[in-house]
């Protein structure tokens, strides 16, 4: 059994993301993300620490890959995704056991205390991929005249 429940999260890598590839071949990053919970003392003024909470990241496909090239441990990243809850048996024990994990289907990285620098990715693939525009052949001097 499955629940899944649509989710916004904003927190910091708690490790470097672990990726690979599947059987199917398709890619996949995973990390964990600590999101702590930060609330005002009426009788201090001051801001207090709550607890953390804790929460598994799957990423999958050219995402995968982006997230694996771009954040690290201590990062501060966005993540929207679905919450999903499941069961399974343990296998030793036999016992039944509850997992829950984000599918995410956006990571960004935080701007709220870092800056980020973007760099585009091409959309085609072989040569195509690093064409610069079209290409105009160069002027040649023919007499009196200039021809193409």
């Amino acid at each position: 059994m499955s629940t899944r429940i649509p989710l916004t999260i904003e927190g910091n890598l708690t490790s470097d993301p672990e990726s690979g590839v599947s059987e199917k071949e398709t890619d996949w990053t995973r990390f964990r993300v600590a999101v702590n919970d930060r609330r005002l003392n009426e009788q201090s003024g001051q801001w207090e620490d709550g607890e953390t909470v804790f929460h598994d990241v799957m990423v999958f496909g050219k995402q995968a890959r982006n997230a694996a090239a771009s954040v690290r441990k201590g990062d501060a990243v966005l993540v929207t995704g679905q919450l999903r809850f499941s069961t399974y048996t343990d296998k030793e024990t036999g016992a039944q056991r509850e997992n829950r994990q984000v599918v995410a289907d956006t990571v960004a990285a935080s701007l709220k205390f870092d800056e980020v620098r973007v760099t585009r990715s091409p959309k085609a693939k072989g040569p195509e991929a690093y064409a610069t525009g079209p290409v105009a052949a160069p002027e040649v001097e023919s007499g009196a005249w200039i021809a193409r």
